[in-house]
């Protein structure tokens, strides 16, 4: 499964309210770091869909949920369990980096 999208209305049911985990990518289309690392997402997402959910929100079309987790800078990356944030990883890294941050949760 890759990455699909979340809105201010959908954020609690979808990332909050959860089973599994779930990481978060905080993003705008203007953002260039944000779009280099989209496809790196999309990837780790198709190879580790059986532990760990990737979810984008918009912050420019949902602004709410951007200022509720102090979204400053993007891209920025949260991960939740149990509908808290367990992990925050900010800015663009290469897949490995990724995924070292990711580690414990792709076990």
């Amino acid at each position: 499964m890759s990455t699909r999208d979340v809105t201010d209305a959908t954020f609690e049911a979808e990332v909050l309210n959860s089973e599994k985990t779930i990481m978060v990518d905080f993003w705008a289309e203007w953002c260039g770091p944000c779009r280099a690392v989209s496809p790196i997402l999309d990837a780790i997402a198709t190879e580790h869909s059986d532990k760990i959910d990737i979810v984008k929100l918009n912050v420019d079309d949902n602004p709410e949920t951007a200022m509720k987790y102090q979204i400053t800078s993007i891209p920025a990356m949260k991960v939740f369990k149990g509908g808290q944030v367990v992990k925050t990883v900010i800015g663009a890294k290469p897949k490995p980096a990724l995924e070292a941050d990711l580690a414990d949760y792709l076990k």
